[in-house]
């Protein structure tokens, strides 16, 4: 057993949970947390590393979404309209593809553990990142991708993604999960969708799926036009969507790990649905942006958010505190402080919640998943703790998984 000695220490509990003078034991799980003084009391024969003044304690953060693949892009492709970005993504995917070797994308996961993420739930279309993310320290739900809509291929499809799942699996371990993705209802099969789901089903594995993330995607679903029409017509020859939101939606049943990404495009009755289903969002505050020019609404959201950065293909960072300060600043109807808290919620325990894991917390038998921070000064009103936290934080002091300072 080791103890860590905070100025404040953050729990992302329930509630967020914030402790001055704080002191927390761990060894492979959380142990106890609390008052530095009755902890140092109760645990007097232990180790203890004071982190020292304006020092703050959390929770590792999860990135509950992020592709890695496309980790090469920086002003290759273009933003501001999904379906300009959607067409400079098909020109550009193979050499951006051909950069991102392992040892490139290993440096984007050491740089992610750098600024505090120890857990991402990492969506993978072609397994090129597998090896980069199995070697890693970070904890990782590692996202087999299924995708394709043509019926006359779906057999080869389904091989593939099958080929493809059972070799993520013999990669398991206790920080690497393999988990199932269906890539988006206008994109995928119907048939291809229900026979990768029975699958994560029979191993209760976690599930991820794009839904509703831009306006050209919820014309087409429901009405068969706009943006996607030209585009399924040209690459695909087809001139009717495979599925309607619902219909995809009331294939998740029964799934006990789910997830559902960006949503901004999704209708009372569709977020009602995704709650019925257990799912939680994840919230990508800038990928929206730069391809959509819009956001989440939370206010309508009954259910959890977590938050992702999505890949660099839609974003110029994979640093959660660059994502949190960005979603912060676009949210700017929500009181700060008690948004903050919120969303480091999102960025902790709603993370492990969309990816099924036992983490996110600082509490009693959750893992030892843990990074320190030391903020530039003192702060006076425990209420602002959160705000500094994502403001003032571009690189963390220490990152520990599982108990191991990494």
């Amino acid at each position: 057993m080791k103890i860590l000695k905070a100025s404040w220490l953050i729990s992302c509990d329930t509630k967020v949970g914030i402790i001055k003078n704080a002191a927390l034991v761990y060894s492979d799980k959380i142990i106890d947390l609390g008052d530095a003084d009755f902890i140092l009391n109760k645990y007097s024969n232990c180790e203890v590393k004071d982190l020292g003044e304006n020092s703050v304690l959390m929770p590792g953060l999860i990135n509950s979404h992020v592709h890695l693949e496309f980790s090469a892009n920086t002003t290759s492709l273009a933003y501001g309209n999904f379906m300009t970005w959607l067409n400079s993504v098909l020109t550009n995917r193979e050499a951006l593809i051909e950069k991102a070797n392992s040892a490139f994308i290993s440096k984007k996961l050491d740089l992610m553990l750098k600024t505090g993420t120890t857990t991402i739930g990492a969506i993978s279309s072609y397994s090129y990142d597998l090896d980069a993310c199995v070697k890693s320290a970070i904890n990782t739900v590692f996202f087999a991708e299924a995708i394709g809509s043509k019926m006359d291929m779906v057999d080869t499809l389904f091989s593939d993604f099958k080929a493809r799942l059972s070799e993520i699996k013999t990669h398991s371990s206790s920080n690497f999960f393999p988990g199932v993705a269906i890539h988006s209802p206008y994109s995928v099969h119907p048939f291809l969708v229900r026979e990768a789901l029975n699958l994560a089903r029979a191993e209760n594995l976690a599930v991820s799926t794009h839904f509703m993330e831009s306006p050209e995607e919820k014309l087409w679903l429901n009405k068969n036009e706009g943006g996607f029409l030209d585009f399924f017509r040209n690459f695909l020859q087809q001139e009717k969507a495979v599925t309607k939101p619902l219909e995809f939606l009331n294939n998740f049943k029964n799934i006990k790990k789910l997830s559902f990404t960006h949503c901004v495009e999704a209708n009372e009755e569709e977020l009602l649905r995704i709650k019925e289903l257990g799912g939680v969002i994840n919230h990508c505050v800038t990928s929206n942006r730069l391809l959509n020019n819009t956001k989440l609404n939370l206010s309508k959201l009954e259910v959890d958010y977590s938050i992702g950065t999505d890949g660099l293909s839609s974003n110029n960072s994979l640093s959660m505190f660059d994502e949190l300060r960005n979603a912060l600043m676009m949210h700017e109807n929500k009181e700060l402080n008690t948004f903050a808290s919120k969303l480091l919620l999102g960025a902790t325990k709603h993370g492990a919640d969309a990816l099924g894991l036992n983490k996110g917390i600082l509490k009693k038998d959750f893992d030892a998943d843990i990074i320190s921070l030391v903020l530039p000064d003192l702060i006076e009103d425990e209420k602002s703790v959160c705000t500094h936290v994502i403001l003032h934080t571009k690189r963390v002091k220490n990152v520990i998984i599982g108990g191991v300072n990494v």
